[in-house]
């Protein structure tokens, strides 16, 4: 099944404990980083749609932003990628035309280098994506009575719409490629920082896929490309204690806080309002060093639903947290720490028409949807209670499952139009999460 990021993490603890056992266990490495890149898309449809009517084809680049994690035993490795690729965008009319892509990729390689400072290693990975094809005006509505009262601005084609939440990611995607990767040492600690290149080619292994309205997209998930990133990781030389590593889990997150305060906009202008209240799906990396925790939360909170007999929406929102803190308590296998995050949120409503017609009439008329967003800082305090689960005799990784309770912040207003949203945002949220440490 493809219909969610978390399996993609559930397939990666799955392989981990093969790939621990699958050599002599001689050497160990975990490393969390950041990267950014290009890559490359032609719209091959798309472009011949516009050449008809004597218009320019759109750009074919797109920008790279991800985070990343892996895990080497001896020469063998396994990691997770999570990414978003966004277009340029190109003019048309008063109208911005661009694509973005999110996918979550598992990644296993093989390393062309001995243990060392410097690591040569060459990947394939396999797995889910999404795909958002917009044509909205330049200039966004600001007023949110305004915008529900006419809210067909341009049109939105998704597919696996993780705006409707995590669990629509699906549809296999895959990428083949190499990392060059080098360690610095960082005085009097066991860390050291990283930094990588990597290179290759991500392709949809089945045509087709990527089609909507009567046009294929496939080509949005294809290209060459090259992606730069820094990070930290922990060489098998500093693993001195056995409290020296870095995991990776799978997140699940839920929220106290209704949307309320726009409840109460979609009932006057005669919309359905969101039922319940929004949970998430996304993932930790949390490295430890003598008690001292650090790491990175991605995860994507979301509701949706129908607004009245011909219109869906929703309303979503991705968080990314920077995480520091400490281990305070231990016995045995428990553990109690906190953690102190800060980082980036959004919140994203979309009121979308239900039926749509295809190509090129979809492109003529255009006007069917509507989009407001907006994003800021935000801040979490957070106590997590852990337990470490040794699954292999030698115990060279640990099976970890944890709960934690936080409260979160937002540290601005996260207007929709002129209605302000951080009420929303801001509030106490507990998580779940089950993942594998080295």
């Amino acid at each position: 099944m493809t219909r969610t990021r978390g399996y993609t993490l559930l397939l990666f603890l799955l392989v981990f404990p093969f790939l621990l056992q699958a050599q002599g266990l001689l050497n160990k490495r975990s490393s969390l980083y950041g990267f950014t890149g290009v890559s490359g898309a032609n719209l091959r449809q798309f472009n011949e749609m516009l050449s008809l009517r004597g218009l320019s084809p759109l750009q074919n680049r797109y920008r790279t932003y991800g985070i990343g994690y892996q895990a080497r035993i001896n020469d063998f490795l396994a990691g997770l990628e999570l990414s978003h690729h966004q277009s340029k965008a190109s003019n048309f009319d008063g109208y911005e035309i661009r694509y973005r892509t999110t996918r979550a990729l598992l990644n296993v390689g093989y390393a062309l280098t001995e243990e060392g400072k410097f690591q040569l290693i060459h990947y394939m990975s396999l797995g889910v994506g999404y795909l958002n094809f917009e044509m909205l005006p330049s200039e966004n509505t600001r007023n949110l009575a305004f915008f529900l009262l006419e809210p067909e601005e341009g049109f939105i084609l998704r597919e696996n719409n993780i705006h409707k939440g995590t669990q629509y990611f699906g549809d296999f995607l895959t990428e083949i490629g190499f990392q060059l990767s080098y360690d610095f040492d960082l005085p009097g600690r066991k860390e050291a920082i990283e930094i990588l290149a990597k290179f290759g080619y991500s392709f949809s292994p089945f045509e087709g896929k990527w089609q909507m309205n009567g046009m294929s997209f496939d080509n949005t998930q294809s290209g060459a490309f090259l992606r730069l990133g820094a990070g930290i990781s922990l060489p098998d030389r500093n693993f001195f204690y056995k409290d020296a590593s870095i995991g990776i889990s799978l997140f699940r997150g839920f929220h106290f806080r209704n949307p309320d305060i726009l409840n109460a906009e979609l009932k006057k202008s005669g919309y359905v309002p969101f039922d319940g209240k929004p949970a998430n799906v996304g993932i930790r990396i949390l490295g430890e060093t003598d008690g001292l925790l650090y790491g990175v939360d991605v995860f994507n909170s979301a509701l949706e639903g129908g607004a009245n007999t011909g219109k869906s929406h929703s309303l979503n929102s991705l968080r990314i947290y920077g995480n520091a803190g400490l281990k305070f308590f231990q016995l045995k296998n428990f553990a109690v720490g906190l953690l102190a995050g800060i980082g980036y949120g959004n919140i994203r409503y979309t009121l979308t028409q239900n039926q749509k017609p295809d190509f090129p009439e979809l492109f003529e008329r255009r006007n069917f949807d509507g989009y407001l967003r907006n994003s800021g800082m935000m801040a979490k305090p957070e106590i997590i209670f852990e337990y470490g689960i040794p699954v292999t005799k030698r115990n060279f990784f640990d099976l970890v499952v944890s709960a934690s309770a936080g409260y979160e912040l937002a540290m601005g207003n996260y207007r929709l139009g002129e209605l302000g949203m951080s009420r929303y945002m801001t509030g106490p949220m507990v998580g779940l999460t089950l993942g594998v440490r080295p």
